[in-house]
């Protein structure tokens, strides 16, 4: 560590602190994040979730890690530097965001989600804290929760902020799988649009509660763009399978 001068504390999480630091030798700004619980082998570190998902993916919207350390029995991660994130950006704004800001962000994730799903994982908390900004420019991060797709459930039952959790993970559903992930990007598009969290269940059966209150049966009427959305991607609840590369392709979401 000996190379990075710490400036100040940027987070603090469950299971670790976020840190902004410079690099002595090439000034460079990066994220560094202190694991709270101690390491005793190397091989425990690179086996876990957070380095095996993230050191398989190299993609312009996935958070780069750029080196793992381990120092007198703690873990360090260092990640590429990114100015805040979109729950920092919603919080105590006054006016809302643009309809172009939504899509710009939006498509992001959905790029990143695509190539992560690709490669055979899912995020499984997926949530406005863990989505980074900079500029224009949209990053997913904190991969402590990923799961490879082809892992056999059942999975933890807790994953992700309940008011972004799908419903067959509230339900207890033991097989769910990448459509989590769809499942809280459409709920986090709809609190980017209006500043105010869709479901904000105060505990998981009012989760359920405010999910059925809010969604109910859609009309064509009332819905006609998100119903043929559904249809053209062939959508069923719950759908097991990522519909990401024809969502990409629809044109309510290709028009960005």
């Amino acid at each position: 560590m000996e190379r990075y001068k710490i400036i100040k504390e940027v987070g603090d999480g469950t299971f670790g602190s976020v840190w902004r630091a410079i690099n002595k030798q090439t000034g460079e700004v990066v994220a560094i994040k202190k694991m709270k619980r101690k390491y005793y082998s190397w091989e425990e570190c690179i086996n876990l979730r957070e380095v095996k998902s993230l050191r398989k993916m190299n993609h312009p919207n996935i958070v780069k890690l750029k080196e793992v350390i381990r120092e007198n029995d703690i873990l360090y991660f260092v990640f590429e530097y990114m100015e805040c994130n979109l729950y920092q950006l919603m919080k105590d704004r006054g006016k809302l965001f643009s309809e172009a800001e939504v899509r710009n962000w939006c498509f992001q994730v959905f790029q990143g989600l695509a190539y992560m799903h690709q490669r055979g994982y899912f995020h499984r908390d997926l949530k406005p804290e863990n989505l980074l900004v900079s500029k224009d420019i949209l990053k997913i991060a904190d991969f402590g929760l990923a799961r490879e797709i082809s892992s056999q459930p059942p999975y933890t039952e807790y994953v992700s902020t309940r008011w972004y959790r799908a419903p067959e993970v509230l339900l207890q559903s033991p097989t769910y799988n990448s459509a989590v992930d769809m499942w809280a990007m459409g709920a986090i598009m709809a609190e980017l649009f209006t500043l105010r969290p869709l479901f904000p269940g105060s505990c998981e059966a009012d989760e359920i509660y405010k999910i059925c209150s809010v969604i109910g049966t859609p009309t064509e009427s009332e819905w006609a763009e998100g119903l043929n959305l559904a249809s053209a991607i062939n959508y069923q609840f719950p759908q097991l399978t990522s519909v990401l590369p024809e969502l990409l392709l629809h044109s309510t979401i290709s028009s960005l």
